[in-house]
């Protein structure tokens, strides 16, 4: 089984200073920024489909990529057509899947190989689920999903079957806000980042990871050893994250205002 968990090592924030997180600056030199989606771009929902498109962010994303020439990224656990659902396809550059897939800023796709425990966990998933009003199960195709958001006393028992199926699998097992998924190994958010990070036009910027959830560490410790940082956004908690922001209203605002300082 290989299980994805967060770490603190590489300069987190001790969990007696992560109440004091400062808001990120506005004004930075040449800012690559990765994104993610749920809890960062638009509000979290009781249903992957619940999130729908909004004017003010498909608006806001575009306008920093015109500003920040084209260096900028949604990084997301959903797959990359739910991000362009979603995000109104105002991103470029977009990874899904946990960095399962990943769209270049030239339109190229890389996708990774499903690995043959996905269907096993689909149906397993479907059975659990199946008896379990409020229960979702999402099929991306490399990874399967079970989301509890409409049944939260079943967190246990869901977390505890994902547990028992990447065992038979070899799964990487991947725990979120009320969800848990078992996805092919071998890339995360941070892998997403860092392979970004070295392509046009985010090669030699400052890389900045806006994230929520405990899969996003991944992704504040590659932005900080490439040189930049992670902003947690919500909750404050023990995190790699440098700064932080309240809300998804607070992150478009900051969206707004971010520009390159010369």
């Amino acid at each position: 089984m290989q299980t994805s968990h967060p770490k603190t090592d590489g300069a987190p924030a001790p969990a007696e200073a992560v109440a004091h997180l400062p808001p990120p600056p506005a004004r930075m030199p040449r800012p690559a920024l990765f994104l993610d989606m749920d809890g960062v771009l638009a509000p979290l929902a009781d249903t992957p489909d619940a999130v729908v498109p909004d004017p003010d962010r498909t608006a806001a994303l575009r306008n920093a990529a015109v500003r920040l020439g084209g260096r900028v990224a949604i990084i997301s656990g959903r797959t990359i057509d739910e991000i362009d659902r979603i995000a109104e396809a105002s991103a470029a550059s977009a990874s899904g899947v946990h960095g399962l897939e990943r769209r270049r800023a030239d339109g190229s796709l890389q996708r990774a190989k499903a690995s043959p425990g996905v269907r096993h966990a689909v149906a397993a998933f479907e059975t659990f689920a199946r008896t379990r009003p409020g229960v979702i199960v999402e099929d991306k195709a490399v990874s399967a999903g079970l989301h509890y958001r409409g049944a939260p006393a079943e967190e246990a028992a869901a977390l505890s079957l994902a547990e028992d199926l990447a065992e038979q699998t070899g799964l990487t097992l991947q725990a979120g806000n009320l969800v848990v998924e078992l996805k092919t190994p071998g890339t995360s958010k941070g892998t997403a980042l860092t392979a970004f990070m070295q392509e046009p036009p985010f090669a030699g910027a400052v890389p900045v990871m806006l994230g929520d959830d405990l899969t996003d560490e991944d992704g504040f410790r590659a932005a900080t050893e490439l040189g930049g940082f992670g902003v947690l956004v919500g909750p404050v908690r023990e995190t790699a994250a440098r700064y932080g922001l309240p809300d998804v209203a607070a992150v478009l605002a900051w969206l707004n205002a971010v520009e390159e300082r010369a």
